[in-house]
């Protein structure tokens, strides 16, 4: 099979431009082999195939989605060894699709996008590459993901800070806590995965919490061999067994459009907190103050068992700044510590952690520009003005109840029938209609009216000002449907300038 790797390099021109080598790049890159196009590469700017599960090897890594069903439904594994697998069997997983598809042959690893500019009159799209070479693509796909830039707050006085300081996905394998004072500044989903598992190490943990997290307990059993077997030898016994888990994650939709049934919900979860937590001061410190699933509502059975440690302590007053070998709070208590670790999330608005990155459609348009009042796009796959250029995991498409698996493959096979679109009509490029855009986005913000994101709390699914950006507002199969066969009359289709 022809290396394309090694051939864009010598001829920089390919049918299709892969940014990135997450889920979303595999995903694309697997269905394109199975269209039968080959003319295609993937550029990624880390080292491995892998993405998220590349970066986030920290202590306790965990998918909170289950196994069977963040995985590719056209590359399926029967034998995950646990309802909720971890992130070396997930990257592992992975790598296995790597090699079953010999996905090495189509990408360029260490190669960094600097920046992506349309060419109308060629309808081609010019990528400058880290290595200031261009390579000339007709089709465009952002698969670089949502969670990739690490959040780091400032904290007055790190310069002075003497100690090891670290982000949970930049995780240092080589430091040893064990002894150690440490700091852990954040409690969402990496942080309450990898405070069980170093507190047991730590001299004294202090966890700084700025905002209660709800937590609801998981299925931690593992898969017997028997029924490991059968998924192998009957695929539709494995098949049965993933839709079971994808209705059961699309109920919880239910709780969250309408409000007053998720107040139940949260009744539960503050009795398991109590149960939990033997000190009902600290209990209630840990229970959040606003409606269950404003929020993003995280999975865990060992949290809140870990503040029963008598090294634990939990600290909700706000940082103030570090000395040399501590942290002080506004309270004026000093604790020494030899360790900060950011447990802080990642830089989710694109307007953020795409400013360093410079892309133009028609007329010179340029895309961050066109989302300084806030990112919006077409299914969270095209947006007006960028012909050809198509996202995966766009805004208003991450969920907060079922897997972005889900929602990858089907914005894949919807960039595919987009693609084919162009090639049946002997055509260029593709491009979305601006009043099927507007149209687009006015009813999806039309939807999160009275849902429980829009319930009062500030989350990182919103912008400022309050609009909701990341997620998808309601059933995923609703999206499945509409996204099922692209609308012709929502697109204008262009040809190169004679």
């Amino acid at each position: 099979m022809l290396d394309y790797a090694t051939a864009t390099r010598s001829h920089p021109h390919t049918k299709v431009a892969i940014i990135g080598a997450g889920f979303g790049g595999i995903a694309m890159a697997i269905r394109l082999q199975q269209h039968g196009i080959y003319d295609f590469i993937i550029l990624e700017k880390g080292s491995d195939f892998g993405g998220t599960w590349r970066d986030n090897q920290y202590p306790g890594a965990a998918c909170d989605v289950q196994s069977h069903l963040y995985s590719l439904s056209f590359a399926p594994k029967s034998n995950w060894s646990k309802r909720y697998a971890e992130a070396p069997e997930i990257f592992s997983y992975i790598q296995d699709l790597v090699t079953d598809y010999n996905l090495r042959a189509f990408c360029r690893l260490n190669t960094e996008v600097l920046a992506a500019h349309y060419q109308a009159e060629r309808c081609l799209w010019q990528l400058q590459l880290q290595d200031q070479s261009i390579l000339e693509a007709q089709f465009v796909i952002f698969a670089s993901g949502p969670l990739h830039i690490p959040q780091i707050p400032h904290i007055p006085g790190i310069e002075k800070f003497q100690g090891k300081v670290f982000h949970s996905a930049q995780w240092d394998h080589a430091y040893d806590v064990t002894g150690k004072n440490v700091a852990s500044i954040g409690t969402g989903g990496s942080a309450i995965q990898y405070i069980p598992e170093i507190a047991p190490q730590c001299k004294h943990l202090y966890v700084m919490q700025r905002t209660a997290a709800w937590v609801i307990p998981r299925d931690e059993r593992a898969y017997p061999n028997l029924e490991k077997k059968l998924f192998k030898k009957y695929d539709w016994f494995r098949k049965l067994h993933r839709a079971r888990l994808y209705w059961s994650n699309e109920s919880r939709v239910v709780p969250i459009v309408k409000p007053g049934i998720m107040k139940f919900t949260q009744k539960l979860a503050e009795l398991f907190i109590k149960y939990e937590v033997k000190n009902p001061e600290l209990a209630k410190k840990l229970t959040p103050d606003y409606i269950m699933g404003c929020k993003r509502i995280l999975v865990s059975n060992k949290y809140f068992p870990t503040f029963n440690r008598h090294n634990v302590e939990l600290v909700t007053e706000k940082i103030q700044e570090l000395t040399e070998h501590s942290i002080i709070t506004q309270d004026g208590k000093e604790r020494p510590i030899d360790c900060l670790i950011y447990g802080t999330g990642f830089i989710t608005d694109p307007r953020i952690y795409m400013k360093n990155f410079q892309c133009t459609g028609l007329d010179g348009v340029e895309l961050n520009e066109m989302w300084k009042q806030g990112a919006e796009s077409y299914y969270g796959i095209c947006v007006k003005d960028f012909p050809n250029l198509f996202q995966l995991l766009g805004p208003n498409t991450l969920l907060a109840h079922n897997s972005v698996i889900f929602m990858i493959e089907a914005q894949v096979e919807y960039i595919l029938q987009l693609m084919q679109l162009v090639d049946q009509s002997h055509s260029d490029a593709i491009m979305v209609k601006d009043q099927a855009q507007n149209a687009f986005n006015q009813q999806v913000q039309h939807m999160f009216e009275k849902t429980v994101w829009q319930s009062g709390c500030v989350s990182w699914y919103q912008q400022e000002g309050g609009k909701n950006f990341a997620l998808w507002p309601t059933y995923t199969w609703k999206y499945w449907l509409k996204t099922k066969k692209p609308n012709a009359a929502d697109y204008r289709l262009l040809n190169k300038v004679a």
